[in-house]
């Protein structure tokens, strides 16, 4: 995480989060929030799942403890916090559809806690949630009051159109949210969901009240969020009814499935020999034991494999892939087979490096790009530089140009034009590929990097290699 606004209160007035010189997370309150932090103290709810690990580490600090980490602070601020780090954000619009759910099942079950003391979520936005490696934690916790009295759940809004409606889409119609979520902070909105449904659509559970009716709501001009609210309040809305559609939401929630589709790289296996293969995975092992990164980026990993590998060595692997059937499938194996406590956290996204997150929000600040959410020590790029050259059209120096700037090495799998798999990218092909070549890729490497070693496999279509920086702590020579 560096320097910026948190993403969950950047326009919260009241509890505006901040990061000093140091790299610490802190909010500051002013005195509605702190005096709703003090009486979550009190609560039973807050301090379990606090301990539980479902919300942020948090404690309090002195006004001091800010100001020493370069932070300049007004007398508005009364109270302050100091959080624990996620080791790298991410986002609902990179989120395959089990995180999704995983994120909608937390905040519920954190609502439905709150509610049994009388507490209420003001928010319901999936941007309250991170994730540790698999594992969703909620982040904002100044999200929290007391449920004023006959008041509906106020977060509502938000929680369908970034988080339920969303998986509705992927769910019943095998549509990608992704593009949804990126194209609008506020997620998508039940009147354009409706346009996917038909009436057979309407039987489907939940879709009528929360997609259907919902849309009609928001388009009647004679009902708006104030008036349903202070409508409500006046016939006093009791805690049990805001608590029971919680809990129908957490059901409907739980029962979502989505059956993963057969895609092109879901099932791909490379024609790799057995030498072959034991060959790529011993030269990657060596680099990531020589360089010993704290950060891997495993770009185009596909269902993981050597996002595990890296994780034995790297405290965090980022594992980013644009074929959201491979993520969610890492997702899950993942679930169902966590590494073990020594491993690394692995963070599995849905992520497009040909058409990459661009900054969102206001100013494009509130999501930055993941190169400013993450510094990789490491990336691993086996066979997909021909993917981003050959099938998206990109130059090949500028590929190899990128990786220098993000990183300080990088194994790259350089795959060429007479195997089978480039072979397939480039057969519609007409214009000239004669810049994309191993010693063109040698050459942008060493000129990129500086140090660089390779293996060619012994398929003779495929070669593995280093590349190393002068800023890398890891040694090796040039050949």
């Amino acid at each position: 995480m560096f320097p910026g606004f948190d993403p969950a209160s950047f326009r919260d007035h009241s509890a505006r989060v901040c990061l000093g010189m140091d790299g610490q997370v802190f909010r500051l309150l002013d005195a509605s929030a702190a005096a709703n932090w003090r009486g979550l103290q009190q609560s039973g709810f807050f301090p379990r799942a606090h301990t539980a690990g479902k919300v942020i580490g948090t404690r309090e600090v002195s006004r001091q403890s800010v100001l020493e980490a370069g932070l300049s602070l007004d007398a508005g601020w009364e109270l302050f916090l100091r959080h624990e780090r996620i080791p790298c954000l991410s986002y609902p619009h990179e989120w395959p559809f089990g995180m999704l759910r995983a994120a909608a099942l937390c905040q519920l079950e954190l609502l439905i806690d709150s509610l049994g003391e009388g507490y209420t979520l003001k928010d319901g936005t999936a941007y309250n949630v991170q994730f540790r490696g698999c594992d969703p934690v909620f982040i904002d916790v100044a999200s929290w009051e007391p449920l004023p009295a006959g008041a509906p759940w106020t977060g509502y809004g938000q929680f369908c159109q970034t988080q339920l409606l969303p998986l509705f889409l992927r769910a019943y119609h095998q549509v990608d949210y992704q593009p949804w979520l990126r194209g609008r902070l506020e997620g998508l909105r039940p009147e354009d969901f409706r346009r996917f449904c038909s009436f057979r659509d309407w039987l489907r559970p939940g879709v009528f009240v929360h997609g259907v009716l919902h849309a009609s709501l928001q388009r009647s001009r004679t009902v708006g969020d104030a008036d349903v609210r202070s409508g409500l309040a006046r016939q006093g809305l009791p805690r049990e009814a805001v608590l029971r559609t919680a809990r129908q939401l957490h059901r409907l929630v739980d029962r979502l499935q989505w059956q993963i589709p057969r895609s092109d790289w879901s099932d791909y296996q490379p024609a790799y020999s057995d030498v072959d293969w034991e060959s790529k995975r011993r030269f990657v092992a060596e680099a990531l034991a020589e360089i010993s990164p704290e950060c891997v980026w495993d770009v185009g990993c596909n269902t993981g494999t050597f996002s595990r590998l890296a994780a034995e060595v790297a405290e965090l692997v980022v594992a980013l892939d644009a074929d959201h059937a491979c993520v969610e499938q890492l997702y899950r194996d993942l679930r169902t087979n966590r590494p073990p406590e020594t491993a690394g956290a692995i963070l599995p996204l849905v992520h497009n490096f040909a058409d990459p997150s661009p900054g969102l929000g206001w100013r494009g600040t509130e999501r930055p790009a993941l190169s400013a959410r993450s510094r990789p020590d490491l990336i691993l790029c086996l066979a997909v530089v021909h993917h981003l050259v050959l099938g998206s059209g990109l130059r090949l120096d500028d590929v190899i140009a990128w990786l220098a700037e993000t990183t300080q090495a990088v194994v790259l799998e350089f795959v060429t034009l007479e195997d089978p798999q480039a072979r397939r990218i480039v057969r519609n092909r007409r214009d000239d590929l004669s810049g994309y070549s191993l010693e063109a890729c040698r050459a942008a490497l060493r000129m990129h990097f500086g140090r660089v070693r390779e293996l060619p496999l012994e398929c003779g279509t495929r070669t593995l290699l280093l590349a190393q920086g002068a800023g890398s702590s890891a040694g090796g020579s040039q050949e």
